[in-house]
């Protein structure tokens, strides 16, 4: 980033590490105030001139050909030597086309600057030691292969301890299930319990056997990095050299006219050496490779024994939680059974209630339909009344020509009451009836009387039979409403447990749940879906990644199957967003359900199409025909079958 920590990388070279290295240095530095303007070997500036020494001045050519030893070797036209390594740079920012000098062996280009230790071996010594680098290879490839079909037995016996663990964990999820279930499950839970620590026991003894063996080959891992460290170092000393010989060779190939014979030796000697370089790089890379290949292999060993070790822990943990979680569901089943015994007087008492109540309000009904009869006789008797006293106005106006108002108010005009008056109105029906016989007679009304009387009574037979069928019809709906919402509640809770232990399945870990919106109306309710995977917090499950929202979803769907399984399911693409781990669970979800259920997966993912059993595919062979191509990897078992498209 800056010239200083250039200055500082070359110190690290020149005491620290051997070697060299060019550093280039960002533009943007504030010591780098320079242009790019470029221009055909720029001289330098004239009051520095004392202080440069051009470069092709300070070598001498023998033969003739010093005047085109510039042709050759073309840095020498525009090198120059510096007294200081300050100076140098400046010049070199000054002048980027330009190479510069320190007299401490720094060579300042532009924005570039290389440094570090000299060689001093020669050619003779590099033969040398690559006889040695190869003899210490070969050794050392030995002793890595030792030490990784050693590391080979301790990954198998690794394997069988996770496998060991993991049955350890499915003994402790039935035993979960267990005590939750019933009162009986707990003696079951105590033995599988006892078994578990006699299992972890023997795992803690396989962990120290593990953990001492892991200590001896993290020693002789050390080791053999310490000598490979050691090889490197050598082998970037023997690049140097060799870069220092194709420098050589270049000025060999301008004398090749004059000593052809001489020129042929020297190639063939350089072709040796640099066939012995190949194989001694090689080797090198391959034993790079071998020795990264063993340090992951060991830091793999090491996270899966620390993460063995917190996952006793937790399981310890867990296991006394759950001791103490039965201790506290026994307090609750308890209190819960006393509580729901008063309960149970209490709901008698409410029942007794509501008959007594129910009792009372057929009464009432049965007054107020008495009452509303009455009501409507005194209106119909007041409605008559007034059609009679109407008809009176009518018929005092129209038989004696005088309103009846007059009429009453005549107080010369006797009133009758009582006898006399049934005797007056006796007599005024008999006159009337006379006079009503003299004029037409509606024969008819007697049977339109009968008629109406009829479809009354009909009317009201179906006016009860209605509203009985309506209080049925609402006794019905309630029972079927109460049936719904206790299957319902049984569903979304078995649904719900299956959600959650599939989704700490696929995610290997996290937690997620459904809840309801309206907890208290649960037919009109919605249900809103929260997921935790590892490491992230509680949240919607609109929230989530593309690949988290597949799993979820899936999830979801796993427990539903796990609820009421299906015969026939089939998947498009529910693997697309999903990376090659989650591709892995989700395949061996698959493969672990198709005991009951028949899946057909479209996919692309050829991880998943390496889990089934039978693969379809369509191949167009013509143009516009297609085909259907399928092949078999395996025989079916049993009920356990899956196919992709």
């Amino acid at each position: 980033k800056s010239w200083d920590s250039a200055n500082e990388g070359m110190r690290l070279l020149q005491s620290d590490v051997d070697g060299r290295a060019t550093f280039l240095v960002h533009p943007e530095d504030a010591q780098a105030k320079f242009s790019f303007a470029a221009s055909d070997a720029p001289p330098p500036a004239s009051e520095r001139q004392n202080e440069l020494v051009s470069l092709k001045n300070c070598i001498r050519v023998l033969d003739g050909f010093g005047r085109s030893l510039e042709v050759v070797l073309p840095k020498l036209r525009d090198g120059y030597i510096t007294a200081d390594s300050g100076m140098a740079r400046n010049l070199a920012l000054e002048n980027p086309d330009a190479y510069f000098l320190s007299a401490t062996g720094e060579c300042f280009h532009n924005v570039t600057v290389t440094g570090g230790k000299q060689r001093k071996e020669g050619p003779l010594s590099l033969k040398r030691e690559l006889r040695e680098i190869s003899k210490q290879a070969s050794d050392l490839e030995a002793a890595i292969q030792n030490e990784q079909n050693q590391v080979q037995t301790l990954a198998r016996e690794l394997a069988e301890l996770a496998k060991l663990l993991g049955n350890l964990e499915e003994e402790r999820r039935d035993a979960e299930k267990q005590a939750l279930t019933s009162g009986h499950a707990l003696k079951q839970l105590e033995t599988e319990l006892a078994r578990t620590e006699q299992r972890l026991h023997t795992y803690r003894l396989e962990m120290d056997r593990t953990r001492s063996q892991r200590n001896e080959k993290e020693t002789i891992v050390a080791e053999k990095r310490e000598k490979a460290e050691a090889l490197e170092q050598k082998r970037q000393a023997m690049e140097d050299e060799m870069k220092a010989a194709q420098e050589q060779l270049a000025v060999l190939k301008t004398e090749r006219d004059e000593a052809a014979q001489s020129v042929s030796e020297a190639a063939s000697r350089l072709a040796v050496v640099e066939e012995r370089r190949r194989t001694a790089a090689s080797a090198l890379e391959r034993i790079e490779s071998l020795t990264r290949e063993a340090a992951q292999r060991v830091e793999s060993l090491q996270t899966q024994i620390h993460s063995a070790a917190a996952e006793k822990t937790q399981r310890e943990a867990e296991n006394i939680q759950i001791a103490e979680r039965l201790v506290a569901l026994a307090s609750e089943k308890a209190a819960a059974e006393a509580t729901g015994t008063q309960l149970q007087q209490e709901s008698d008492q409410v029942r007794a209630r509501i008959a007594e109540i129910d009792q009372e309000l057929k009464a009432a009904r049965l007054e107020l339909d008495a009452a509303r009869e009455r009501k409507s006789q005194l209106g119909t008797q007041l409605a008559k009344l007034q059609s009679d006293l109407a008809h009176m106005a009518e018929s005092c106006l129209n038989d004696l020509g005088i309103p009846a108002d007059e009429l009453r108010a005549n107080t010369e005009i006797a009133m009758v009451e009582g006898e006399q008056l049934t005797l007056e109105e006796t007599a005024y029906r008999e006159m009337r009836t006379k006079l009503d016989n003299m004029g037409p007679v509606n024969m008819m009304a007697l049977e339109e009387f009968k008629e109406t009387e009829q479809r009354h009574q009909f009317l009201e037979t179906q006016r009860k039979d209605l509203l009985d069928s309506i209080e049925n019809t609402q006794a019905t709906i309630k029972e079927i409403d109460e049936f719904s919402r206790q299957k319902f509640q049984e569903a979304f809770e078995r649904i719900n447990e299956n959600f959650q232990f599939t989704f700490r399945k696929l995610f290997g870990g996290g937690q997620a749940f459904m809840r309801l919106t309206d907890e208290l109306n649960v037919s009109e309710s919605g249900i809103d879906v929260v997921a935790s995977p590892p490491g992230k917090k509680l949240q919607n499950v609109l929230l989530l990644s593309g690949g988290e929202k597949a799993l979820t979803a899936l999830s979801l769907l796993v427990g539903i199957f796990q609820y009421q399984p299906s015969p026939f399911c089939i998947l498009d693409e529910v693997d697309a967003p999903l990376d090659e781990a989650n591709i892995g669970r989700f395949a061996e979800l698959i493969r672990e359900m198709s005991v009951q259920t028949q899946f057909i997966v479209i996919t692309h993912s050829k991880k998943t199409m390496s889990m089934a059993p039978v693969m379809y595919g369509v191949t167009m062979q013509e143009p516009g025909v297609s085909k259907i191509v399928s092949v078999k990897f395996g025989q079916e078992s049993g009920l356990q079958r899956m196919a992709t498209a």
